[in-house]
């Protein structure tokens, strides 16, 4: 039987609707809170970034830096500051710890915004923020956080789709309560399947196999995961093997396998990883 190509299949549809979704909400916020993954620094963030959010002043947050290793992100940190001449920060999937810095940073790159507004006459008013990011890098962990201490819903505003809610998250600071989706489109297949090892991209999208697999190879030098799967040979069949994983007629169950090693990979056993590589 021949072995399965990877290939990971974008919907331009999904991709349009989503494109459009999010320059709607742009159009009504002063400052961009940008979310990505910490496994994939440069792999979760749009291609195209710049671009789609135009010149809105942008946070960078590195979420779920708890499944990464500390002293690595912190070169990432100092990368991304280097290269984006954005603010960066880490922010972990559990706890809240470093959210007030979050509040206070979007409220200075907002200022120049009120700023110019008060210069035509208008009254200050607090400043309008949106959390935007690709699927599952934890968009909505960050807004349940920012909005946890304050329940202050705010409702439509005067000129403001009525859809759109907002949470006062104190005086100077009202937050979108909607996560804006950057669409995961991706020519390249192997930044593809770093989105597909966490989740960015829907399953219906590939065959966990060929991903599991692509995931493997970038590991296969590692010992520590040569140890939780206790073989040298970093392969569906080997883990299957080790773990009895067998089908009737003793055939390896390598469907199976592919779904537990994407599963471990996602849930930390496999260890604290940066899949893509610090540009020199």
């Amino acid at each position: 039987m021949a072995k399965e190509k990877m290939h990971i299949h974008w919907y331009p549809g999904h991709i349009a609707k989503a494109e459009r979704q999010l320059k709607e909400k742009l159009n009504l916020v002063d400052v961009i809170i940008e979310v990505r993954d910490s496994r994939l620094p440069l792999s979760s963030s749009y291609s195209n970034i710049e671009k789609l959010l135009g010149d809105k002043p942008r946070l960078l947050l590195l979420n779920k830096a708890d499944l990464v290793d500390k002293n690595e992100l912190k070169d990432w940190i100092e990368y991304l500051k280097r290269t984006t001449n954005c603010p960066v920060a880490a922010t972990e999937a559990k706890g809240a710890k470093d959210l007030s810095a979050v509040v206070k940073t979007a409220v200075e790159l907002s200022e120049p915004k009120i700023q110019a507004l008060m210069a035509k006459g208008l009254l200050r008013r607090p400043a309008r923020a949106m959390v935007v990011g690709m699927p599952n890098v934890g968009k909505s962990s960050i807004i349940n956080k920012l909005t946890k201490s304050s329940k202050t819903k705010i409702g439509a505003k005067a000129g403001v789709t009525r859809q759109q809610q907002w949470v006062r998250i104190n005086p100077k600071l009202d937050l979108l309560d909607t996560p804006g989706i950057i669409p995961t489109r991706q020519d390249d297949q192997i930044q593809a399947a770093k989105l597909a090892f966490v989740s960015s991209v829907s399953d219906n999208a590939y065959s966990p196999e060929p991903v599991a697999k692509t995931l493997l190879e970038m590991l296969k030098d590692n010992e520590l995961v040569k140890e939780y799967y206790k073989t040298e040979d970093l392969t569906l069949e080997s883990i299957a093997k080790t773990r009895n994983w067998i089908l009737k007629g003793g055939q390896l169950d390598t469907e199976r396998t592919a779904i537990y090693v994407l599963k471990d990979f996602r849930e930390g056993r496999l260890g604290l990883f940066i899949l893509d590589e610090l540009p020199q």
